[in-house]
């Protein structure tokens, strides 16, 4: 070998491994500590990507199912949603409902998406028992479940988790006591609801019975009338009460679509300021009656801010970070927002009367 004449091959051997063996350790070590700072696996499908802790989470898909789609609260949820998708990043969001208040419509849709695997099905459900077969389906087939808005029974649907936007027992309560407010403790008052299967409707009607028993005993429900999501037919509704009791003060409206219904009626027949109309709904859609006087205060919450947490708790459910016995729940630009139990909790409800309505725009 040129250059390296009269030396044995053996010796040759040993000047080269202590030439190459310090490189190898020094690699070695080098590789140890880019695999301890920089590209450990973590459960859930997240690579930490720097010793800072910034992480990528692989994509999810989000399937977000309304009561209804095309009416104002509604749109205002999938708003919400859409803005937290896309502050995440990684949410491939479907937002899809029937185009009636129908749960034959939602168990079809369900049904359907099950099939095609989405990682999370969250649903505000019309009907409680009826949509929990399908729930169960989709979380034996290996789906995350979450409610929002509507839940399912707990134990058939085996649903994870609930966002709820207010605790049913205050908006109960501040539905009877803005109601007393207004007409007195002693006043005659009915009810407007969706149907009368709706979860929600009927804890929130729990919570209103309970609130006029312990705390205004002569205040008298008259009657509960159904007005299935469909405005036209809470307006009707609203015109059969005021006919069928005439001394009654009070219309209680607890849908988004029976409060206008209702407070058109009590226009038309000419009763503003005679017969108080109280009720959820958006501002967007009760800011004429407010501004006439027909209402003087709506009440509700802030249903961007619902559909933008229904995303956060998707996420959180997916990575682990959403469990039975937490307290609080990270949520982007809300903060930390209340856990109770297998409830996400928004917040208290909020009140829009003509002081401050224009300020709000959903």
């Amino acid at each position: 070998m040129k250059g390296f004449k009269g030396i044995s091959h053996s010796k040759l051997h040993v000047a080269a491994l202590l030439i190459i063996m310090p490189a190898v350790f020094i690699a070695a070590h080098l590789l140890s500590g880019c695999t301890k700072a920089q590209t450990s696996w973590m459960k859930g499908g997240e690579l930490k990507t720097s010793a800072k802790g910034r992480s990528a989470k692989r994509t999810i898909t989000v399937l977000m199912v309304p009561k209804i789609k095309g009416i104002d609260y509604f749109n205002a949820c999938e708003r919400g949603a859409t803005e937290a998708a896309k502050e995440l990043g990684n949410i491939k969001l479907i937002y899809e409902g029937p185009t009636e208040a129908r749960v034959e419509a939602q168990i079809q849709l369900i049904e359907t998406w099950i099939l095609r695997k989405p990682d999370v099905i969250a649903v505000s459900c019309n009907d409680p028992v009826a949509i929990s077969s399908s729930l169960k389906r989709a979380r034996q087939a290996g789906i995350r479940v979450l409610t929002w808005d509507a839940d399912a029974d707990p134990k058939r649907s085996g649903r994870e988790f609930f966002c709820n936007q207010a605790t049913f027992q205050d908006v109960g309560y501040a539905l009877v006591d803005e109601m007393a407010k207004q007409v007195g403790a002693d006043a005659q008052v009915a009810i407007v609801t969706s149907s009368l299967t709706a979860p929600n409707q009927n804890e929130w009607m729990k919570w209103m019975k309970r609130r006029m028993q312990t705390k205004y005993p002569r205040m008298k429900l008259m009657t509960i009338q159904p007005s299935e999501e469909d405005q036209q037919l809470a307006y009707q509704k609203t015109q059969e009460i005021i006919r069928a009791y005439p001394n009654v003060r009070g219309i209680f409206a607890i849908s988004s679509v029976a409060f206008p219904g209702a407070a058109q009626a009590v226009r038309d027949l000419r009763k503003s300021g005679k017969i108080a109309v109280v009720g959820l709904s958006t501002p967007n859609v009760m800011r004429p009656f407010v501004k006439d006087g027909t209402v003087k205060t709506v009440i509700l919450w802030n249903p961007v801010d619902l559909g933008y947490l229904t995303i956060y708790a998707a996420r959180a459910l997916v990575d682990g970070e959403l469990k039975l016995g937490m307290k609080k729940l990270k949520a982007g630009r809300l903060g930390e927002v209340e856990v109770r139990g297998d409830e996400i909790i928004l917040g208290p409800p909020i009140k829009f009367t003509k002081d401050n309505i224009d300020k709000f725009h959903f």
